[in-house]
């Protein structure tokens, strides 16, 4: 993406210190776009920011300041997206606080996209991140797109199922980062990280060069309620920053979605907390697109190539218990790709799981 005067008048306003997003979108409001506000006189400024606000943007940014963003903008897939784009998230913009711009690595076109957070414990169960994939499998073969945070445990099963997704009706995924997209964290999903920017997008708010810092995390959850249409709540403690996201999820106006679990587990309890709070309890992706209505229903090819590979799954089954290591090895299929598939069928009722990790087909 070529750089022009317009957005690096836009990069200097983000980059001014002391400047948050609210004084600059006043700013904006005033002048009318970053060149005039920079052009504006220190008493024009003052009547609307800090004495000392005002005193940085008179100072400008620095072009060496901007130099190793223009050199990020200059490799493949990257892009910077401000409020005046017809690119920007539109949805973001009728949430209270929407950032200047964002950082792209990816896809653009998937920034308005229709699309679904799924969030959850970065401690989750086994059976959380299979859930977490299989709902995320689901929901990008139906179309939507879906966000997360890119963090451990539920985050990146999110992503993973979205990602499995093929075909021309995929939502594909968003990683939506509190850091600089020059940095990955974790350093474990550097993987997934690639596999994002490559098949979807990675997403942040933060200039390059930002750290993991802790108070980043939960601004960041805005922007992946603010650009979804709901929130799904895999698995949550009551101490969780998922309920941070379903909170704003709410206060945005979004519909909030959460999966039940047994009252003994810790990662239930945010849940149940959710569900006493008013969010839809939900036990299959189906029950999401329902709710949501007037988004596209799952393909049918998509469908009919998921009902063979569970009709076979099936047959490998039998009727005696089997375990995941047999399955695999009759079946060539990895454990999270047998996990997935046996909870949808597990939800439709057609087989049941029984103790030391054995499931039994019931008809």
């Amino acid at each position: 993406m070529a750089p022009d005067a317009s957005l690096k008048a836009w990069l200097a306003l983000s980059l001014t210190r002391g400047l948050g997003g609210e004084s600059a979108r006043r700013l904006l409001k005033e002048f009318g776009s970053p060149e005039a506000v920079f052009a504006a006189s220190a008493g024009s400024l003052k009547s609307i920011v800090k004495p000392d606000t005002a005193a940085e943007i008179g100072k400008g940014i620095a072009d060496d300041a901007l130099a190793p963003v223009l050199a990020w903008l200059e490799e493949n897939n990257n892009c910077i997206v401000t409020l005046a784009d017809s690119d920007y998230p539109q949805s973001l913009l009728n949430i209270p606080d929407p950032p200047l711009l964002l950082y792209v690595k990816g896809r653009l076109d998937l920034l308005n996209y229709p699309a679904l957070a799924v969030v959850g414990s970065r401690n989750a169960t086994p059976q959380g991140i299979a859930n977490a994939e299989a709902f995320a499998k689901s929901l990008s073969d139906a179309g939507l797109c879906i966000i997360s945070g890119m963090a451990h445990g539920i985050d990146a099963a999110a992503h993973r199922g979205a990602l499995r997704c093929q075909g021309n009706n995929c939502g594909s995924s968003i990683g939506v980062v509190g850091t600089g997209l020059d940095k990955v964290y974790p350093a474990a999903n550097l993987d997934l990280a690639h596999a994002l920017a490559s098949q979807g997008a990675l997403v942040s708010e933060f200039p390059l060069g930002t750290p993991p810092l802790a108070a980043n995390f939960p601004r960041r959850n805005r922007i992946i309620s603010g650009m979804s249409v709901g929130c799904l709540v895999v698995e949550a403690s009551l101490q969780s920053g998922s309920l941070i996201t379903a909170r704003l999820a709410l206060e945005q106006g979004r519909d909030v979605f959460a999966i039940p679990g047994s009252i003994h587990a810790p990662q239930s309890k945010g849940c149940h907390a959710l569900l006493k709070q008013g969010a839809k309890l939900v036990e299959t992706a189906q029950d999401i697109l329902e709710e949501l209505g007037g988004l596209p229903a799952t393909p049918a090819g998509s469908q009919a190539t998921q009902q063979c590979a569970d009709s076979t799954l099936l047959e490998q089954i039998g009727f005696d218990p089997v375990d995941l290591d047999t399955l695999g090895a009759r079946c060539g299929l990895t454990v999270s790709q047998l996990s997935a598939m046996l909870l949808t069928l597990e939800l439709e009722g057609r087989i049941s799981a029984l103790p030391g990790g054995q499931y039994q087909r019931i008809h």
